[in-house]
């Protein structure tokens, strides 16, 4: 049931979104702005998808988010490779440690969100369709413009809900943003 039977607002696409924080954000921005200028591709903020698109009216959205929340702690998240390498499909992997995958299931609960397939943990760099050889080239330049993100690990405390219209990813917006609670 809408949480505010007032709201009237249109369902929209929502996702909730891991932020890292600050040097790491600044740091990843760079990595990002480096890799568009050589292959082409949208703006967009550094995040680690929690909840993927959903479509829900803004009132129930928020309000998921707020309850979500209340209920994870703040958590590490770390590059991590495996035999194919630690950059695949135009992102950094992340180690799907027990916090990370949990952060995810709850806040997936609270959204009523069912995976369409397992969860990845994964920060984007670059959004587009690229051949293997495109693929490839864009690993390199990774590499090139930033030779110890392959170390990079940084603690999440912040997740923030933003309206993602999938056909236009320069149009997403943030909406809401939630610091998660330090255990007691």
């Amino acid at each position: 049931m809408d949480p505010n039977p007032t709201d009237q607002s249109p369902e929209e696409v929502y996702s909730v979104w891991a932020l890292p924080p600050e040097p790491a954000r600044g740091r990843l921005r760079r990595l990002m702005a480096g890799l568009r200028a050589a292959h082409g591709g949208p703006a967009f903020e550094p995040h680690v998808t929690v909840v993927g698109a959903i479509r829900l009216r803004r009132s129930a959205a928020v309000e998921a988010l707020h309850a979500a929340a209340a209920g994870v702690r703040p958590y590490t998240a770390r590059v991590v490779g495996d035999r194919r390498g630690f950059y695949r499909f135009g992102g950094l992997q992340l180690e799907p440690t027990p916090e990370v995958m949990a952060a995810s299931d709850h806040c997936c609960g609270h959204f009523g969100y069912e995976r369409p397939i397992p969860y990845v943990p994964h920060l984007s760099l670059i959004y587009g369709d690229r051949t293997e050889e495109q693929e490839a080239a864009a690993m390199q330049k990774v590499e090139e413009l930033d030779k110890g993100i392959r170390e990079l690990q940084f603690e999440i405390s912040d997740i923030a809900l933003y309206k993602t219209d999938p056909k236009d990813v320069e149009s997403w917006e943030l909406v809401a943003l939630c610091s998660l609670r330090q255990s007691k």
